[in-house]
């Protein structure tokens, strides 16, 4: 088993605590993304994990073993660092079997194994090229299928996309994702892109300060973030925010929204409106939850600018003085300037407590 399990892990640089106490469960054969914004403790994470950063308390086991002690190459794991880390004198089958040799194993086992790593990964032709003879994705293979030969129990991914254009990150997006189907291995994988991360992941870390604000699988976190932190983090572009109060209507409770107009928000969170009547509340809109409206209409959006992106417009400027965004069909014709009359989407409303940040769900 090549479960991974951080209990209580620490990380301090002086009085500069980076990771106060992150507790995390991650299953055999499980691909986790750790995600985040800059300076939130993802990247120290896992090189705690891989055993390059010393944790300064708590345990970190890999299968039935305390690791937290031991030196990075006791650990069985391997690493696939955010610049390739390949030595540019030797070609792609030294690069790829330098760990193996470095070890003493037999030239015959390493030939096999190298040829193996590079036929998953599709380098079976290019093993006499050096690394400045290869383009950027495939710089990344070669350090995939180093990682590969050392058999590890976990992988380790640190941003290993973030120096690719456009188009190869989405292409060796599918190239890890089809790699972990087929081996079936324990992935542990830090990025800053939520869209990679919801990509790629089964489960999906979001942390913030050192701690962990919500791990679930991706369609969970999309549609029932835990709190504002989340629901503004994951999603592009990210969700709007509206100052709102609960309000008694006819057939249940309401929101009241900043003009005055009442929405009825989705049943879930019905037991908890009926509690904080007048009360403000955060409304969370996602701009693809919007629609364009003409009669007294719930919204309306000051338009600041207009991001035309072909299968859609993107309206950004604000909606009473705070920033909002909403995601319109290519043929409307709004201009900058111009008021936009817009109207939320009443099933995909989300509501957090004002004070606290959390969702209303299960907070009845």
């Amino acid at each position: 088993m090549a479960n991974v399990t951080l209990s209580g892990l620490k990380k301090s640089f002086g009085a500069v605590h980076i990771i106060p106490d992150l507790d995390l469960e991650i299953a055999d054969k499980e691909f986790v993304v750790l995600v985040g914004p800059s300076g939130c403790g993802k990247t120290t994470a896992l090189r705690m994990i891989a055993g390059l950063e010393e944790s300064s308390g708590g345990t970190i086991r890999i299968g039935d073993r305390d690791v937290t002690s031991l030196r990075p190459g006791l650990r069985n794991v391997a690493m696939v660092f955010q610049n390739y880390a390949l030595y540019p004198h030797m070609n792609v089958a030294a690069n790829i079997g330098y760990g193996m040799k470095a070890r003493g194993e037999k030239p015959e086992a390493i030939q096999k194994a190298v040829a193996k790593a590079a036929r998953i990964v599709a380098l079976d032709k290019l093993l006499e090229r050096r690394p400045k003879e290869l383009s950027g994705g495939q710089r990344q293979r070669v350090a995939i299928a180093r990682a590969l030969v050392r058999d590890p129990d976990v992988f380790l991914f640190d941003e290993p996309l973030s120096n690719l254009d456009a188009k190869l990150r989405v292409e060796m997006r599918t190239e890890i994702r089809k790699l972990h189907r087929e081996l079936q291995a324990t992935m542990v994988y830090v990025t800053h892109d939520q869209v990679e991360a919801m990509t790629l992941a089964d489960r999906v870390v979001v942390m913030n300060g050192g701690r962990i604000e919500q791990a679930a699988d991706p369609l969970t976190l999309y549609t029932r973030p835990a709190n504002v932190f989340v629901a503004g983090f994951i999603g592009a572009p990210s969700m709007n925010f509206v100052t709102v109060k609960a309000a008694n209507g006819p057939d249940g409770p309401m929101i009241r929204l900043p003009e005055g107009a009442l929405v009825s928000p989705p049943a879930a969170f019905h037991a908890a409106l009926r509690s904080r009547l007048d009360q403000p509340l955060i409304m969370g809109i996602r701009p693809e939850h919007v629609v364009p409206c003409s009669d007294n209409p719930p919204l309306r959006l000051m338009i600041e600018n207009i991001e035309t992106l072909g299968s859609h417009r993107l309206l950004i400027g604000t909606v009473e003085g705070a920033p909002f965004t909403a995601q319109v069909p290519s043929g409307n014709t709004a201009k900058e300037g111009q008021m936009a009359a817009l109207s939320p989407d009443p099933q995909n409303l989300h509501l957090f407590d004002a004070t606290t940040t959390l969702s209303l769900l299960g907070q009845a």
